[in-house]
C-alpha cells in the first residue's frame, strides 16, 4: 500500500493522484442559515447572490449569524469576482461581532487583508491617463488599505500565527511597487528600500513556518519568492523543490512554474522548460505556463538569423500555440499583453501596440513587465519619429529595472539611438562605452565602431587634417571584435554588410589586403542574397564593379587581379556601347601602370592618359637615365603641366639643391599654400640653415634661435594639415634638440614617430638624443637598429656608435668598451678609408685607450692590455703627424701637432712605467696566486676527505642498524616458533584419541569425590570430632549447610594487593560448591580434605613445582596468603591450594568455568559469616579469562589428584 502524506498518495504523478480542488472549489452551492425564533433554516443560493448584499447582511445580523456563515458568503461573492462586496460583508460581519470573541475578530480581519490583497492585484499600477491620481484606486491604496487592517489584528493579537503569513505577502507586494536598487560597488550591502521590505518578509515567512512546525506551504512559498526577488535563485529553487516534495500534486499555485522560473536566472534554460512542460501537463488552462513557455521558444527563435527556416517555426509556436491560448485564458494577465504587444510591434498595429502596453504597465506588479511595457511604448513612438517621448519612455524602461549600471539594455541602446538622431554623438559614445565596459553586445559595438568610423572619414574630407589615429585604432577594433563573434557557433550571429563595409574604408591606407578581403566578404554575401541565374551573370561581369579593389591589388603588386578587372571592363564596353567606362578603364589602367612600376616592369607601364600618369613616367626614365634622358623628360612634363602640383612636387624633389627651397616657396606661392610636401620641405631648410649658423655672440644666438621657430611654423602648419606627418614631426623634435636642448619631449616625440616609421634616421636620433642624456645603453641600441636598417655600411652611424661607446667606457672607466668604441671606429675607417676624420676617429679612441690604462689600477688590467694600448699609442701619434700634413685636415693642425707631442712625451713615459710596474705586479701576484691555489686544493681535499670519513660513518651505522634489525626478526621468529611449538603441544595434552570413532576429542575431568572414602553427611559426631583438629571445619560445614538451602551465586572474585591484606595466622579454608547430586556425599569429607591439605602445605618447603603452580594459580585467579604482621615471628608465605573444581553434571557442552575463592581466615566463631574482600585487581573477561581459568583447572585437577592418592595411602 502507498504510503500516504499530507492526504494524498506520496510520489502520484498520474492524472488520477492529482489534486482536484482549485481555489474557491470548497465554497457550497447553496448555505443554511439557522432561525433564531424558529426552529427552521433559511437556505441561500450562493451561485444566484443578489447584487445587491445588503439584505444578506441584514439577515446575518438579525439571525445573530456565526462567524463562518459571514466568511463563506463572502467569499461566495469573491468567487464570482465581486470582492467588493466581499469586503464590504466581512466588514458588517466584523460590525456584528463587535463584542465577539477576539479570535474570530482575528480571523474575519485577515479575510479582509487578503482580499484587500487580492484587489491590489488586479488594480493599475498608476493612475490611468484622465484621472486624478488622489481619486485612483491604484495598488497602492489597496496595500495602505490591507496594511490598516492587518494593523488593526495585529493590536488585538500581535502573535496570531495567521497573521504572519499576510504579513509577509503584503511585504513582497509592496516590494514590487518600489523600484530596484542601483548597483553596488562590491562588497557593499544594499540597504534599499525594496531590500528591507523583502527582508522583513522573510522574517515573516520564517514565523509563519515555525509557528505551524514547518508544515505550512504557503509561507515556503513566499520565503522562495522573496528570495527569488532578492536575486537569491539557488535558494528560492530549493524552497520550490522542497514544497513539490511536501504537495507533490499542489497546481494553484503550481511550485513547477517557480522551479522553472529559478533554473532559468540559473541559465538552465532546457530545464526550466521541462519544470514547465510538466506544469502545463498538469494544468492545461494554466496561463502561467503558457506565456512562459511562450517566453522560451522566443528566446530560442532569437538565437537564428531572421533568414534562417528555424526561425520562423519558433517564433510560429511561440506566438500561436501559447501566446495566443495564454491570451485566450486571461486577456488581461500583464506578461501576456507584454509579449503580445511585440508581435504586433512588428506588424506595426500601433493602437493595438499602445493599448496592449499600458495594461502590461498599469496591471503588473512585477518591474521587469512594466519595464517592457514600456520599452513597447519608446518603439512605437521611436517607429513614428516621435524622439522626445521615445526617449522618455526608454528612460522610463530602463529605470524600472534599476537603472544605470543594472538597468534594461535594450532601452539603454534604445536611447542611444535617440541622441544618435538629434546629433548628440558625444553623449552616444559616452553611453556606449558604458554598456560595452558591462557586456560586450555586438550591437552597442558595432553603433560605437561606426560612430567613430563617421568622425574619421569627416576628418579625412575636412580641409583641417587632424589626428584621428586613436578614433581609427577605436573603430577598427570594435568592429573586428564585432567580426570575431560571428564565428562564434552558440551566439548564431549572421555577418553584418555594414561592419565589413565600414572595416574595408578604415584599412584602405593601412592595410590594402585587409580592405581587399571584406570587400570580397561583402560580394559573397550578396552573391548568395541572388538567385541562381542571376547571380551567373552577375558573376561575368562582376569585374566591371573592381575599380576600388583594384587599388589595393595594386597596391598588393596583385598584377594578374587588376589586368582582370581592365579586360573585364573592355569586354564590357564591347558587349553593350551604352555603357560608360571609360572612366573605369582609364582608372583601372593607372593602378595596372602603377602595379608595373612597382615590379620594374617599364615597357608594361606605358598605358596612361593622365597628368599622375605621365609623372609617374617621367619619374621611371630619370631613375633609368638620371643624366640624359631623365632630365629632359622632367622639364618637358614641367612645361606641359605646369599648373599641376604633382608634376610641380617631381621637379622639385629631384633638381639641384641650389633650387629647392625656390622652387617649394614657388609651389606654396602659386599653386596650393596647404602642400603638406612643400611646407615640411621649407622647414628642413630652415632647420638645416639654423644649424650651420654662427653661435659665437648674443646677436648670432639670437639669429639662429629665430631660424629654429621658423622651421617650427612651417613643421606645424604641416601637422595642422596631416596630423599623421612623421617626417614635420620629427623636424619639430630636431629643433628642439638643437635649440631647447629640452631631450625629454624630443624622446616622448621620437618614441611615437618610431612606432609609425620605420626609418632608420628615426633610431639615429634617439641615439643621438639618448646620447646627451647620458643614457649610453638606450643609446647604443637605437644605433645598433639604425644599423640594422641595411645600413651596415653607413659610416655616420658607426661613427655614432663608436662615440657611445667611448663615452660610456670613459664615464665607467671600462676598457672593454673602450675596445668596443675603438673597433666600431676601425669599421667606418674600413668601408671609408679616404675619409680623413675617420682615421682621426680612430686615432682619438687609440689616445684615450693609452691615457685609461695609466689611469687603471693594477688588477683592472692586464700586461697584454699595456702592451696593446703602447703600440696603439704609436700608430696614433703617427696618425696625428699625417693628418696635420694634410691638405684640409678636420681640426687645426697646431692641435693635432700637439695631440702627437704630447703623446710621444708625456703619454709614453707613463704607458713605459706602467708597463715595468705592471709585470713586477703580475710576476708577484703570480707566485701569490700559486700558493693561494695550492692552498685551496689542500683544503678541498682535506673537506672532500672529511666527507668521506662522515659518508663511511653513516653508511657502518646504517649496516650496523640493519644487522641489529635482522637479530631482532630472527629471535621474533625463534621464539615464535617456540610458542607455536608450546601451543601445539598444550593441544595434543588437551586432546586425546576417541577410542571408538579414532576422533580427537578433549579430555573428560573427573570427579575428584570418586576415588575418596564417602562418609555420612549427617554425623554430627564424627564432624565434632574432626573440629578440635582442623578450624576451618567449622565454617566450611556451616557454610555447606547454607549452600544446601540456598544455592551460592556465582560471583566474580578479584585478587588482593598484598599489602592491604590484613593479618592472620590462619589459614583461608576453600569452599567448594559440588553439584545436586553429589552434595550430601561431599559434605562430610570436605573438612578432611581441607584439614589434610593444609598440614601438607603447612609442613611441605617451598619447591620449584610450587613456584611453577603459584604462576599458574595467579593467572586463574587465585589469592596468596599474606604474612602476618602481628605476629613477631617470621610466618613462611604458604600457598593456598585451589581445590578441584566440580563440574556440573548440566553443563557438559565443554564451557567449564574456574572459580577459585581466596578468602582470609579468621578466629573461629559461630556467630561469624566468611568474609569477602574487595579487590584492588581488574579482571580479565572474555574467551582469554576463560582459556586461563580452563588451564589453571587442568593443573590444579593433577595436583589435587595425586594429594587424593596419597591420602587413600
Amino acid at each position: 500500500m502507498a504510503t500516504v502524506q499530507n492526504g494524498y498518495t506520496n510520489g502520484s504523478l498520474t492524472e488520477q493522484g492529482i489534486l482536484t480542488h482549485y481555489r474557491f472549489s470548497d465554497i457550497p452551492s447553496a448555505i443554511d442559515i439557522p432561525a433564531s425564533t424558529f426552529d427552521s433554516e433559511v437556505e441561500i443560493s450562493l451561485e444566484e447572490l443578489p447584487d445587491d448584499p445588503t439584505e444578506l447582511c441584514t439577515l446575518l445580523d438579525n439571525e445573530k449569524a456565526a462567524k463562518n456563515f459571514w466568511v463563506i458568503i463572502a467569499l461566495a461573492y469573491a468567487k464570482q469576482n465581486q470582492i467588493d462586496h466581499a469586503i464590504d460583508i466581512l466588514n458588517r460581519g466584523l460590525s456584528s461581532l463587535a463584542q465577539g470573541v477576539t479570535k474570530e475578530k482575528l480571523g474575519l480581519l485577515g479575510w479582509i487583508c487578503w482580499l484587500y490583497m487580492r484587489k491590489s492585484r488586479e488594480a493599475p499600477r498608476v493612475a490611468p491617463e484622465g484621472q486624478l491620481v488622489s481619486e485612483a484606486k491604484t495598488k497602492d491604496y489597496y496595500l495602505q488599505a490591507a496594511t490598516s487592517t492587518l494593523n488593526e489584528a495585529s493590536r488585538l493579537n500581535p502573535a496570531y500565527p495567521s497573521l504572519f503569513l499576510a504579513r509577509g505577502v503584503l511585504s513582497i507586494l509592496r516590494a514590487s511597487l518600489q523600484p530596484p536598487a542601483k548597483a553596488l560597488r562590491p562588497g557593499t550591502v544594499d540597504t534599499s528600500e525594496r531590500v528591507e521590505t523583502l527582508r522583513q518578509a522573510l522574517k515573516c515567512f520564517d514565523e509563519s513556518a515555525k509557528s505551524f512546525g514547518n508544515r505550512n506551504v504557503m509561507a515556503i512559498l513566499g520565503r522562495a519568492r522573496a528570495q527569488y526577488m532578492l536575486g537569491r535563485y539557488a535558494e528560492a529553487l530549493e524552497g520550490y523543490q522542497e514544497v513539490l516534495i511536501k504537495m507533490p500534486n499542489m497546481r494553484d499555485p503550481d511550485p513547477r512554474i517557480g522551479i522553472g522560473c529559478c533554473l532559468w536566472q540559473l541559465d538552465f534554460k532546457e530545464q526550466a522548460k521541462a519544470a514547465w512542460t510538466r506544469a502545463l501537463a498538469l494544468n492545461p488552462e494554466s496561463k502561467v505556463a503558457n506565456i512562459l513557455l511562450g517566453a522560451y521558444y522566443l528566446y530560442d527563435s532569437s538565437r537564428h538569423a531572421t533568414n534562417d527556416p528555424a526561425f520562423g517555426s519558433l517564433y510560429k509556436i511561440a506566438m500561436t500555440q501559447y501566446t495566443q491560448k495564454a491570451f485566450k485564458v486571461d486577456k488581461e494577465y500583464p506578461m501576456t499583453c507584454s509579449m503580445f504587444g511585440g508581435y504586433f510591434l512588428l506588424r506595426k498595429h500601433f493602437p493595438t501596440v499602445e493599448a496592449l502596453a499600458r495594461k502590461a504597465i498599469e496591471l503588473t506588479d512585477v518591474n521587469a513587465i512594466a519595464s517592457d511595457g514600456w520599452y513597447l511604448l519608446a518603439r512605437k513612438e521611436h517607429f513614428e519619429g516621435n524622439s522626445a517621448r521615445a526617449n522618455e519612455y526608454y528612460s522610463r524602461s530602463d529605470q524600472a529595472r534599476g537603472g544605470g549600471d543594472s538597468g534594461y539594455l535594450p532601452a539603454k541602446f534604445g536611447a542611444v539611438q535617440m541622441q544618435v538622431r538629434t546629433g548628440d554623438y558625444d553623449g552616444a559614445k559616452f553611453r556606449l562605452e558604458k554598456i560595452i565596459q558591462q557586456t560586450k553586445n555586438p550591437e552597442s559595438m558595432t553603433l560605437l565602431g561606426a560612430l567613430f568610423a563617421e568622425e574619421v572619414f569627416a576628418a579625412q574630407s575636412s580641409p583641417l587634417k587632424e589626428d584621428k589615429s586613436a578614433e581609427v585604432k577605436k573603430a577598427t577594433s570594435l568592429l573586428e571584435s564585432v567580426r570575431a563573434s560571428w564565428k562564434d557557433e552558440k551566439k548564431k550571429l549572421s555577418p553584418d554588410e555594414s561592419v565589413l563595409l565600414y572595416l574595408a574604408r578604415l584599412y584602405e591606407s593601412g592595410s590594402p589586403e585587409k580592405s581587399m578581403q571584406c570587400l570580397q566578404h561583402v560580394e559573397q554575401m550578396q552573391l548568395a542574397q541572388i538567385p541562381i541565374p542571376s547571380a551567373r551573370g552577375y558573376r561575368d561581369e562582376r569585374h566591371t564593379t573592381l575599380g576600388h579593389p583594384g587599388t589595393f591589388c595594386a597596391s598588393a603588386a596583385d598584377i594578374w587581379a587588376v589586368s582582370t578587372a581592365l579586360n573585364a571592363c573592355v569586354k564590357s564596353r564591347d558587349r553593350d556601347d551604352s555603357a560608360d567606362t571609360d572612366a573605369l578603364v582609364t582608372t583601372i589602367s593607372y593602378n595596372l601602370a602603377r602595379t608595373y612600376e612597382g615590379r620594374v616592369h617599364a615597357r608594361g607601364s606605358q598605358k596612361s592618359d593622365y597628368t599622375e600618369a605621365n609623372a609617374r613616367l617621367t619619374y621611371i626614365a630619370l631613375r633609368q637615365s638620371p643624366t640624359d634622358e631623365g632630365p629632359k623628360k622632367m622639364a618637358k612634363l614641367y612645361e606641359l603641366e605646369s599648373t599641376n602640383l604633382e608634376s610641380v612636387l617631381c621637379l622639385a624633389a629631384n633638381i639641384a639643391e641650389d633650387h629647392e627651397q625656390r622652387h617649394y616657396k614657388h609651389t606654396l606661392q602659386g599653386y596650393d599654400k596647404h602642400d603638406r610636401y612643400s611646407l615640411t620641405g621649407m622647414g628642413n631648410i630652415y632647420l638645416l640653415a639654423a644649424r650651420d649658423m654662427k653661435r659665437d655672440t648674443e646677436q648670432d644666438r639670437e639669429k639662429r634661435r629665430k631660424m629654429y621657430e621658423k622651421a617650427v611654423e612651417f613643421f606645424d602648419k604641416a601637422l595642422q594639415l596631416d596630423p599623421k606627418n612623421a617626417y614635420a614631426a620629427q623636424g619639430i623634435a630636431i629643433a628642439l634638440v638643437d635649440d631647447r636642448k629640452d631631450y625629454t619631449t624630443a624622446v616622448q616625440i621620437f618614441s611615437r614617430i618610431r612606432d609609425t616609421l620605420r626609418d632608420a634616421s628615426v633610431y639615429l636620433n634617439l641615439g643621438h638624443v639618448y646620447a646627451e642624456l647620458r643614457q649610453f645603453s638606450k643609446s647604443i641600441e637605437n644605433y645598433e637598429a639604425a644599423l640594422s636598417k641595411d645600413r651596415q655600411r653607413d659610416t655616420q652611424i658607426l661613427a655614432c656608435l663608436g662615440r657611445v661607446w667611448l663615452l660610456k667606457g670613459m664615464q665607467e672607466m671600462n676598457l672593454a668598451a673602450m675596445n668596443t668604441a675603438l673597433d666600431c671606429t676601425q669599421r667606418a675607417r674600413a668601408i671609408a678609408p679616404e675619409q680623413i676624420h675617420l682615421e682621426f676617429n680612430v686615432a682619438f679612441v687609440q689616445n684615450q685607450i693609452a691615457q685609461l690604462v695609466v689611469s687603471l689600477p693594477e688588477t683592472q688590467k692586464s700586461l697584454q692590455d699595456v702592451q696593446i694600448a703602447s703600440d696603439g699609442l704609436d700608430e696614433a701619434i703617427n696618425t696625428f703627424s699625417q693628418i696635420a700634413k694634410a691638405k684640409h685636415p678636420p681640426y687645426p693642425r697646431g692641435s693635432l701637432e700637439q695631440r702627437a707631442n704630447m703623446g710621444k712625451n708625456t703619454i709614453r713615459r707613463k704607458l713605459e712605467r706602467t708597463l715595468q710596474s705592471q709585470g713586477e705586479y703580475e710576476e708577484k701576484n703570480a707566485t701569490k696566486l700559486q700558493q693561494a691555489r695550492e692552498a685551496r686544493e689542500t683544503e678541498l681535499r682535506r673537506r672532500e676527505e672529511e666527507k668521506r670519513k662522515v659518508e663511511e660513518a653513516e653508511l657502518e651505522r646504517k649496516r650496523q642498524i640493519a644487522e641489529d634489525r635482522q637479530r631482532l626478526i630472527e629471535e621474533a621468529q625463534r621464539l615464535a616458533a617456540i610458542r607455536a611449538e608450546e601451543e601445539r603441544a598444550r593441544e595434543e595434552a588437551e586432546y586425546t584419541t576417541d577410542s571408538e570413532t579414532g576422533d580427537k576429542v578433549k579430555r573428560k575431568k573427573k570427579a575428584a569425590a570418586s576415588k575418596r572414602k564417602k562418609t555420612d553427611a549427617g554425623d554430627d559426631s564424627g564432624a565434632a570430632g574432626r573440629k578440635s583438629k582442623d578450624r576451618s571445619t567449622g565454617p566450611e560445614s556451616e557454610l555447606e549447610s547454607d549452600a544446601e538451602d540456598h544455592p551460592a551465586p556465582r560471583k566474580r572474585r578479584r585478587l588482593e594487593r598484598r599489602s592491604t591484606t590484613k593479618s592472620s595466622k590462619y589459614k583461608s579454608s576453600e569452599i567448594v560448591v559440588e553439584s545436586e547430586s553429589e552434595e550430601d556425599e561431599e559434605g562430610a569429607g570436605a573438612g578432611t580434605r581441607g584439614a589434610n591439605g593444609a598440614s601438607r602445605d603447612a609442613g611441605s618447603p617451598v619447591s620449584d613445582r610450587d613456584e611453577d603452580d603459584d604462576m599458574r594459580d595467579t593467572a586463574a585467579g587465585r589469592v596468596s596468603v599474606d604474612e602476618d604482621k602481628d605476629a613477631d615471628a617470621v610466618v613462611r608465605r604458604r600457598r593456598t591450594k585451589l581445590n578441584l573444581r566440580i563440574e556440573d553434571d548440566e553443563d557438559e557442552e565443554g564451557e567449564s568455568e574456574g572459580e577459585s575463592a581466596g578468602k582470609k581466615a579468621r578466629p573461629a566463631s559461630p556467630d561469624e559469616e566468611p568474609n569477602d574482600e574487595d579487590d584492588l585487581f581488574e579482571e580479565k573477561s572474555g574467551d582469554e579469562a576463560m582459556d586461563r581459568a580452563s588451564s589453571g583447572d587442568k593443573d590444579t585437577e593433577m595436583k589435587d589428584r595425586a594429594d587424593e592418592d596419597e591420602d587413600e595411602e
